[in-house]
């Protein structure tokens, strides 16, 4: 089959989703969930996969065949899709990369997704899940001083806030390193360098970003424009939150393919009030407090340059820097967001997903 005709067929099931979900059959997103998990599963002869429940949360748990006399790293991912696309088996080949080329058990988190959940149901089945597995760690051989979290996007996310929140576990291992791949960092800014030059950048654009934010955090489809201009946040707010996520934090580079300052629109009380609880590091790890930052192990983060949330990386990365947490950074010039989920797809993958799995193993084995 030929590109443009899977482009064509990429649009007649996008087509049929939209229909199923008018009849109220199904979600648009979940038709496409279920369309990607036809694809078999691929196995490796190197490494036994389970599928467990660790309470209610379903997960997939990848241990490398031969015996090992030492503990191993852990691996525990989270995986992307704005909670609404995304599952165990749509990243079953990145753990599968992960648990053979890092020599190490991966647990692969199963949570429950948009829109039939709402926040905080991921993040509850991801701190349950992670709290089990780190309670067992010698059941699979895991070495409890190497226990690294990871997730691309949303899963990016979950990941990030677990660190923050693990902080004051002293009951559980200590987390060793958080590797971040394009990940959602702060639902704040709507309008930095990067939103303005990948707004229609397939496959985050601007409009599915705000469908799946709407979707997840239950948030009113009308107040889109009132979103998108930030006239959703008074002043005061803006200054608080400058120090962290103004452009200025942006290096020039990001900017050359065109950025314009926006000012803010006088803001919607209204909208305020509705949004003002996503204003914690629960939804936005971004903006935590520097005595919560300063604390964080240190990360791996790769970014991508036609990526709408590519600057959540990039203040990311600098907030860490700045409070003495070490980063490697890896920014993939050709990438794209999602991109990594193209791994194994033969002429329809990209060079670039194979060289984020490259970065992510030589991290997580030089640790």
């Amino acid at each position: 089959m030929s590109k443009s005709q899977v482009k064509q067929e990429s649009s007649k099931e996008s087509f049929k989703g939209m229909l199923f979900e008018k009849l109220g059959l199904c979600y648009a997103p979940q038709f496409a969930s279920f369309l990607h998990d036809l694809k078999p599963l691929k196995r490796d002869p190197d490494v036994i996969v389970t599928d467990l429940h660790f309470g209610t949360v379903p997960v997939k748990l990848y241990q490398p065949k031969k015996h090992s006399s030492i503990p191993r790293p852990g691996i525990i991912f989270f995986h992307g899709g704005g909670t609404i696309l995304g599952s165990l088996r749509t990243h079953h080949s990145v753990c599968l990369r992960l648990s053979k080329d890092c020599d190490s058990v991966v647990l692969a988190v199963g949570y429950r997704k948009s829109p039939k959940y709402k926040h905080p149901a991921m993040k509850n089945d991801c701190v349950a899940a992670t709290t089990q597995f780190l309670k067992s760690l010698h059941l699979y051989g895991v070495d409890p001083a190497q226990v690294v979290v990871c997730g691309d996007s949303i899963g990016g996310t979950i990941a990030t806030v677990l660190c923050q929140l693990f902080l004051n576990r002293p009951d559980l291992p200590r987390i060793r390193a958080q590797v971040l791949i394009y990940s959602l960092l702060q639902t704040v800014d709507f309008w930095s360098p990067s939103y303005q030059q990948n707004t229609n950048i397939p496959l985050l654009s601007w409009n599915l970003a705000f469908y799946s934010c709407c979707c997840y955090l239950d948030i009113k489809a009308s107040w889109k424009s009132v979103i998108k201009n930030g006239a959703h946040l008074p002043p005061e707010i803006w200054e608080k939150y400058r120090k962290w996520l103004g452009s200025e934090n942006i290096p020039e580079r990001f900017k050359k393919r065109g950025y314009q300052c926006i000012t803010p629109g006088p803001v919607n009380e209204d909208a305020y009030q509705e949004l003002s609880y996503t204003l914690t590091s629960i939804y936005s790890p971004l903006i935590a407090e520097d005595d919560i930052v300063s604390q964080l192990p240190e990360a791996c983060i790769v970014s991508c340059e036609y990526d709408l949330i590519r600057d959540h990386s990039l203040l990311y990365k600098k907030r860490l820097e700045d409070l003495g947490v070490p980063v490697t950074w890896h920014h993939m010039e050709d990438g794209f967001h999602g991109v990594l989920n193209t791994l194994d797809l033969g002429f329809l993958s990209f060079p670039c997903s194979s060289r984020i799995m490259d970065v992510v193993v030589q991290f997580i084995r030089k640790l």
